[in-house]
């Protein structure tokens, strides 16, 4: 295998949520928090991409500490009652993965509770470590700790280690850990997302399929 450690991002890289559940859950919030107020699905995959969804929230709506744990809260009860589904092929790549003796990890936004219900809804192999919400916001993804304390767990070095993510703070995570990206653009078609992984990421791809070709190439 090319990466002893394969580390997945969650929404919109493991399982197609965002257009199926959290767009669709904060245009309802915005409905009865902030009427009058609407964001298109690509917008907000691009707020998501830059600045993150709690600048995005804070600049774009003027949220407090007070709304955004309301609107916590209110994300957190709708996807307790949604569950995505996995793209086809990821649970291919994680099985073969395993099977070979590798290892696998989440560094997600999404809550490990929600991360791990998805899995095992999917029939997909349960990860090794999850480093999801529950990380204190300072080590909070695009900070490296997350990666440092895998490679600290399971002895690994950065070259070990692939992180497979479809936004800029797991781009930025993983070039602060010197470790190697693989960008996943198979979630949506937006161009100005598109040309920044293209344009910055030694590995850009397009369909799972094209991952899998790469880690068995």
């Amino acid at each position: 295998m090319k990466y002893r450690c394969l580390v997945f991002d969650h929404d919109d890289t493991t399982v197609n949520s965002t257009a199926t559940i959290h767009y669709p859950c904060f245009v309802e919030f915005l409905k009865e928090f902030y009427p009058g107020r609407e964001i298109s699905l690509e917008d907000y995959f691009i707020l998501n991409f830059t600045p993150g969804f709690v600048e995005m929230c804070r600049r774009e709506y003027g949220m407090d500490d007070v709304m955004l744990e309301k609107e916590k809260e209110y994300w957190l009860d709708y996807v307790s009652r949604h569950i995505p589904e996995a793209y086809p092929g990821i649970g291919d790549i994680m099985l073969r993965h395993r099977a070979g003796g590798g290892i696998l990890c989440v560094i997600s936004h999404s809550m490990d509770r929600n991360i791990l219900r998805d899995y095992r809804a999917n029939g997909l192999p349960e990860p090794d470590l999850v480093y999801g919400w529950e990380v204190p916001h300072e080590n909070r993804k695009p900070e490296p700790w997350a990666l440092y304390e895998i490679m600290r767990r399971f002895s690994l070095s950065p070259e070990d280690i692939l992180v497979i993510d479809d936004l800029k703070p797991g781009y930025d995570m993983a070039c602060a850990a010197g470790v190697d990206f693989a960008g996943a653009g198979w979630a949506y078609d937006i161009p100005f997302i598109e040309d920044f992984m293209r344009a910055n990421c030694t590995n850009y791809f397009k369909t799972v399929r094209e991952l899998d070709e790469f880690l068995h190439s």
